[in-house]
């Protein structure tokens, strides 16, 4: 036994050994955080006794989700669940019909932009996917779209809403960095997350071209006029919401809870949902929350239990040995898509940021272009398998088996993969902004 400790003592045996712990209770079928918070004790053991591991784990657990920024995960999501069914997506969805009706495929342009609107409003990709994929996909199947296509697009698209704020993801990378700039990185997620857009209706515009897949027909001024009028009072939440963030009115975590109080108001002029339906949403928002910061807490000892035992300190020697920052850029590039193939988002945002936030540094790279590539990354993750959560949803949504939408999906991951390098290497798509506004 005193042999397996010593070599615990090395950190990349300690890596290894972590890991291969973490993923096996995850093939056993442990849930995430658990499996975080075992493995993660398990490995402490090499390095403290037990009695002192437990009290460290029980007080990384509470220190981690110690924090007022964290207040605006839940509200945010609330928000969104709110919008959800206070009849506000299919305002959006009437908004992205009369915004991409023109173009070939148009009802594939129309789930496309109305993610990217939905995505902006309540910050989540999987209610994006949900919402926006439960509207189109019969109104697609009308018109004699091939199921499989509409479906790929719903999924290839969902994950602009974790880039265009609000953003949950970007609130948990600015609180695991250690405070990068909230109105920074939300400001910097603009330009990609429209990018992310554009490179999927490049795609489908292709496709729908070569199928045949027909315009709409152009609605009168009249009706494009009521139809934007009703989408605007859910349009000026963001103006709100972020405008107020970045002006320094109030705190993202005020913010989140603005968005809670806008939306509900907004959903009761609508009176498209019950009341006991906004009570099974106050219930699922609190479920979800629990389920995230649970998440927070485990992660907190996997953070810590990696940086006594040095392993951020030796992948980043590992990765440095590349003098070239191109090809530092491009293997984090791997890492993190490798990563997204096997982590959601929200576990591989708290494990890995303190990973590779020290290799940012060393080549120079912004805290804001790094969330921004991390969460990129991990949002292209999110629609591939085997844990790809917007992948599950798009497809229980659909109706459809995962390996029938694997093909269809593969042009847009190409496209995304495109449009990720392009991001990573141009550092002003992400840093133009939030300088240009001097959040920088």
């Amino acid at each position: 036994m005193t042999w397996l400790m010593d070599m615990m003592m090395d950190p990349g045996f300690a890596a290894f050994a972590l890991f291969a712990v973490f993923f096996g209770l995850l093939a056993l079928g442990t849930p995430i955080s658990v499996a975080i918070g075992v493995s993660s004790i398990l490995i402490g053991l090499a390095f403290m006794p037990p009695d002192v591991i437990f009290f460290v784990a029980a007080q990384k657990m509470f220190s981690g989700i110690d924090s007022f920024t964290l207040l605006a995960i839940p509200f945010f999501i609330l928000a969104g669940n709110i919008m959800n069914k206070g009849g506000i997506a299919i305002r959006l969805i009437n908004l992205a019909k009369l915004l991409g009706g023109r173009l070939p495929g148009a009802l594939a342009h129309t789930n496309i932009i109305a993610n990217m609107l939905f995505g902006s409003i309540s910050g989540s990709s999987i209610a994006a996917a949900a919402a926006v994929g439960g509207t189109m996909g019969p109104l697609q199947k009308k018109e004699h779209y091939d199921p499989r296509f509409s479906a790929a697009v719903n999924i290839a698209s969902a994950p602009t809403g974790i880039l265009i704020p609000p953003s949950g993801p970007l609130i948990l990378y600015s609180l695991v960095s250690g405070g990068t700039s909230i109105s920074a990185l939300f400001v910097g997620g603009y330009i990609p997350g429209i990018l992310m857009g554009l490179s999927c209706m490049i795609v489908a515009g292709i496709i729908a071209k070569r199928r045949g897949y027909m315009t709409e027909g152009r609605p009168g001024a009249s009706e494009a006029l009521r139809i934007f009028l009703e989408a605007l009072p859910a349009l000026a939440m963001v103006v709100v919401v972020i405008g107020g963030i970045v002006i320094g009115a109030f705190t993202a975590t005020e913010g989140a809870a603005v968005a809670v109080l806008y939306s509900f108001g907004l959903s009761l002029i609508y009176r498209l949902a019950s009341m006991r339906e906004y009570v099974q949403v106050l219930a699922s928002s609190a479920v979800m929350t629990c389920a995230i910061l649970f998440l927070i807490a485990t992660s907190g000892i996997m953070s810590y239990v990696m940086t006594i035992a040095g392993i951020p300190d030796i992948i980043a020697e590992l990765i440095l040995t590349f003098e070239n920052p191109l090809i530092i850029l491009l293997i984090m590039n791997i890492c993190l898509l490798v990563i997204g193939f096997f982590m959601d988002l929200t576990p591989a945002v708290l494990i890995f940021t303190p990973i590779f936030l020290p290799i940012a540094s060393q080549i120079g790279m912004d805290p804001v272009h790094l969330g921004i590539m991390m969460i990129f990354n991990l949002g292209v993750g999110s629609m591939t398998p085997p844990v790809g959560s917007v992948l599950f949803v798009g497809c229980a949504v659909a109706g459809l088996r995962i390996e029938q939408v694997a093909r269809p999906l593969l042009p847009f991951l190409a496209a995304l993969v495109i449009t990720l390098l392009l991001v990573s290497y141009v550092p002003a798509l992400s840093l133009g902004l939030p300088r240009l506004f001097g959040l920088m």
